[in-house]
């Protein structure tokens, strides 16, 4: 029986379908997997957990509870052995936690930058200069703060560059 010219078309278009992908599944995961010896794992990359904590209100109780986050994560993930990093913001009345004259939280702070050295902490400088020209005097803040243009931007940009977010 001699086959026609379309019904070896079709037979040879559906040897393909079935011999390719068959051909392709082989090259990829080699013939040889049984007599194959197993390969070791790549190592493990370094996790770095980075988390951003915004602080907007003067209530005491908000910054403990800020505070204490501060201090639990970074143990949690050490006992993993993974790098963990913290930024605050502060900004409209958060700005209270930072400022040296009026921070219920100043002695806190102290121990909690002893405990965690992967922790920054920054000031929205347009909520600085308002309280400032309200107040009518310059605003000392507490050692090593630094400031930002903005604190709520700074919290997007953040977050657009994968920083995981927890409101306190």
């Amino acid at each position: 029986m001699r086959l026609s010219r379309r019904e070896l078309t079709i037979a040879m278009r559906l040897i393909l379908a079935f011999v390719a992908p068959l051909t392709v599944i082989l090259l990829l995961t080699g013939s040889g997997a049984a007599d194959s010896k197993p390969q070791p794992k790549p190592a493990a990359s370094v996790r770095m957990h980075r988390l951003v904590l915004p602080i907007n209100t003067d209530d005491p109780t908000t910054m403990r509870a800020l505070i204490s986050t501060s201090l639990n994560l970074p143990k949690y993930y050490q006992e993993r052995n993974e790098a963990f990093t913290i930024e605050v913001v502060a900004y409209n009345a958060g700005v209270h936690m930072l400022r040296a004259d009026t921070s219920p939280v100043k002695d806190m702070l102290r121990i909690l930058r002893g405990v965690n050295p992967n922790i920054r902490f920054v000031v929205c400088e347009a909520t600085k200069l308002g309280m400032e020209r309200q107040e009518g005097h310059p605003i000392t803040l507490i050692d090593n703060v630094d400031l930002v243009p903005s604190g709520p931007g700074r919290i997007i940009e953040l977050q657009e560059a994968d920083w995981s977010y927890i409101r306190s």
